[in-house]
């Protein structure tokens, strides 16, 4: 492995995936906050149903991406809406469409990246039974047990007869013509197929426009642990021979010694072989093709944590920030190998059902995933939807919709403008996690049995126990994931390597002599203490990422909770002048470092350097009264943007002038029944965005706490006209009814989707809900 991960840096270079050349000096840096490049926008994954694309709404929505402050998409065609009307993946017309598709990015200026393949795993009708995913089962029989199409026997021990076959797991989610099975990713034959039979008519498409990376999605390839010649790679790598001892994958087997030693060897054989013939293979492709590896490197077949070293672009998916999520997994890959930019696909779940989403359930997700160490996000997603499928539009089965159809994108600009600058800051200096957390990979691999979906980044949660992040965490430090390819492939600077109860850290020779290691016990924040001072010590609701360049400490902090907290703050810094940086404006203002006062779900960036802010000269705060009244909307089914207007004498200007919306009202829970679906508990005072206009220029939106925006600049003394635009969901629109009845759709493709979360579709109260004051500071 180390040798494999050592090539893999080098192409890494070759790819142009490390570091540019960061800002030089503060004012360098000030400014690129103030005006963070575009490659620092988010991007969005665009789902081409059917596909039933057209090149005009292609254009359309892809100049609404820009407008937007959208910076690129990820094309990913998936099952159909329409019965009629589908061009068959891969057909010439689908590929032409590609092929503008890929001019037109160019020329609009976003970033397109291509998913190689349609719906997840890769797979598809050219992928034959035998290079189908690969499964072994046992059964236990006094006679050989009937046999399925494409299995065969391997062994008989002890009465039961272990026989290796496939999954016959189908593709998911997949366009017309893309149906079949998912392929082996232990099997090179499978992938080299896969690459000549899918990846060259992409790419072949794109000839003259290749994309910015290629992208594999999550490894979800379900009960896959077998490949062909699985008997022959672990007798050549592990030096024995598996058969006689096969009983020890099973569930039944004793946990002694020896069945841990014959399941680690069997889940280290799946993790090679996973790396050798999936990954390696397509990231030489995408090289030779002029493009980067993008790849969500965890879930089954079980790939490691250093798996990610052979990938150009790691990306992560989860908002889980205190337990082991594949966030933190593939940000930690980053940083131990080098890679500046890590992805996440977020908001895969958001706030269910569709529509129900608000832009402070974006924010305060995105939000974990930058204290996850993630600094380019990837949205789930865009539906593509034409005029004629009307009103909210199409939209995907699960998740959230980020397109136009939902009438609050009239903030969208400032929303993305904000996720543009935090992403951008986050990819200045180097990461500052002071600990490393050990995975326990061979722990994991010594877990796996039979029929029991092998992964090592879905064992970590058990493994590590449910308190040992959270003491990381609530202690005043952040962390990075480690193992052991990366402590032995070179020295990364943490200053502890924590180690979870019960397990045993192989022989990584001098390496470990770099580190303070811990063993977690009960007390693991108190005994980081005694080792190193906290990075941010502030209340448990508190958390932070930290990034060090040679001339500043920057630190993002966000309150992930759905009350204001007020409390003590101590920063590891010494020596240098704290300055807050507005990601919503880009200004900057001397800080005080001392305490923290955050409403809910808020966030801040402090910047520590030797140059002093300027002091902001806001004095005490004086109410001037309502100028607008709470005045929900009585329509309770529609969907769009509703005007209040209002003329406002003022008298004299002060520092500040702040339009108060009010504040927001903490709710108990949300109602969605996907375990993994986010929302934020608060209840907004205007549901859910608000555009206000000063004297016929646009001054800026409202749609997250605390609620106010400062419009001074666009005030003069006597008479303003103010004019607030508030807009809501699509939701109130679709709760109207009918909901969509996908009956002939499943009668004639097969059900390929369900609509999550159909019987919470319910109209939102809408408008503004607290009175509007201005108030002078």
């Amino acid at each position: 492995m180390p040798n494999r991960i050592a090539a893999a840096f080098l192409l890494a270079v070759a790819a142009g995936t490390v570091r540019a050349a960061d800002p030089a000096n503060i004012a360098d840096l000030r400014r690129g906050f103030e005006n963070p490049p575009d490659e620092a926008r988010i991007m969005v994954r665009w789902w081409w149903f059917g596909p039933a694309v057209n090149k005009t709404e292609l254009e359309r929505e892809m100049r609404l991406m820009k407008e937007g402050g959208i910076g690129g998409f990820e094309v990913q065609p998936v099952y159909p809406l329409q019965l009629e009307g589908n061009l068959k993946y891969l057909s010439p017309e689908f590929l032409d469409c590609l092929t503008f598709v890929g001019q037109k990015a160019r020329e609009v200026g976003l970033r397109m990246d291509l998913t190689l393949g349609s719906g997840w795993p890769f797979g598809g009708p050219h992928i034959p039974l035998e290079e189908a995913a690969g499964r072994l089962r046992a059964v236990k029989s006094a006679t050989a047990p009937t046999l399925n199409e494409g299995e065969q026997i391997i062994a008989e021990v002890d009465g039961t007869y272990f026989i290796a076959g496939h999954t016959r797991q189908q593709v998911k989610r997949p366009a017309v013509g893309a149906e079949g099975f998912v392929l082996d990713h232990c099997s090179r034959a499978a992938i080299d197929r896969h690459l000549r039979m899918v990846g060259e008519p992409l790419l072949g498409a794109l000839a003259k426009t290749p994309p910015y990376a290629i992208f594999s999605d999550s490894l979800e390839v379900y009960n896959s642990d077998w490949t062909a010649d699985f008997l022959a790679e672990f007798q050549r790598r592990r030096g024995y021979d598996l058969k006689p001892v096969l009983p020890a994958l099973l569930p039944t087997a004793p946990d002694d010694d020896k069945t841990r030693k014959v399941r680690r060897d069997w889940g280290k054989t799946l993790s090679e072989l996973a790396d050798e013939r999936y990954l390696t293979p397509i990231r030489e492709w995408a090289q030779k093709h002029g493009t980067r590896f993008r790849s969500q490197t965890y879930g089954i077949p079980p790939v490691t944590l250093s798996s990610n070293a052979l990938v150009d672009l790691p990306e992560g998916e989860g908002w889980h920030w205190r337990t082991a999520s594949t966030t933190r997994w593939a940000s930690s890959a980053s940083h131990l190998y080098g890679r500046p930019v890590t992805s996440s696909e977020t908001w895969t779940w958001l706030h269910s059902p569709v529509f129900r989403a608000t832009p402070l359930d974006m924010k305060a997700e995105a939000d974990l995933h930058f204290l996850e160490g993630i600094n380019q996000l990837v949205g789930h997603g865009w539906p593509y939807s034409p005029p004629e499928a009307g009103e909210p539009g199409w939209r995907f089965y699960a998740s959230a919709v980020f397109n136009n159809h939902n009438p609050w994108w009239i903030a969208m600009p400032d929303i993305t403008r904000y996720l543009q600058r935090v992403s951008w800051i986050l990819r200045q200096g180097q990461p500052a996690n002071d600990v490393a957390l050990y995975v326990p990979t061979d722990d994991a691999f010594a877990s796996f049995t039979l029929g029991r979906n092998p992964s090592v980044n879905q064992a970590l949660d058990r493994l590590f126990g449910p308190e040992l992040i959270p003491e990381i965490l609530d202690a005043g430090y952040n962390f990075d994931l480690i193992d052991d390819a990366a402590i032995a492939q070179k020295h990364v600077p943490y200053r502890v390597l924590v180690v979870p109860r019960n397990v045993k850290v192989p022989e990584t020779g001098e390496r470990l002599t770099s580190y303070a290691i811990l063993t977690a016990g009960d007390h693991s924040g108190e005994a980081l203490h005694k080792i190193v001072p906290a990075d941010l010590a502030a209340a448990p609701e508190i958390g932070f990422i930290h990034r060090k360049l040679p001339f500043a400490e920057v630190y993002f902090v966000v309150n992930t909770s759905n009350h204001a907290v007020h409390t003590p703050a101590k920063f590891r810094v010494t020596g240098m002048e704290a300055a807050t940086w507005d990601p919503f404006t880009g200004k900057v203002a001397r800080a005080s470092a001392s305490e923290l006062d955050l409403a809910p779900y808020e966030s801040r960036v402090f910047v520590f350097s030797k140059e002093r802010a300027p002091e902001d000269k806001a004095g005490p705060a004086t109410d001037l009264g309502a100028i607008f009244d709470a005045k929900p909307w009585p329509e309770k089914f529609f969907s769009g943007t509703m005007p209040y207007e209002t003329k406002v004498r003022v008298e004299r200007l002060a520092t500040h002038m702040v339009l108060g919306f009010g504040q927001g009202t903490a709710v108990a829970s949300q109602r969605s029944r996907q375990a993994n679906s986010f929302a934020a508990l608060l209840d907004g005072p205007v549901r859910e965005a608000a555009v206000v206009f000063v004297n016929g220029q646009r001054a800026g939106s409202v749609w997250c706490p605390p609620y106010e925006l400062d419009i001074r600049a666009f005030l003069h003394t006597g008479e303003n006209s103010i004019r607030i635009e508030v807009a809501n969901t699509a939701l109130n629109l679709l709760s109207k009814g009918p909901l969509p009845d996908y009956k002939e759709l499943t009668a004639k493709f097969g059900e390929r989707f369900q609509a999550q979360d159909m019987q919470l579709v319910e109209p939102l109260p809408s408008g503004l809900l607290h009175a509007v004051h201005l108030v002078a500071r």
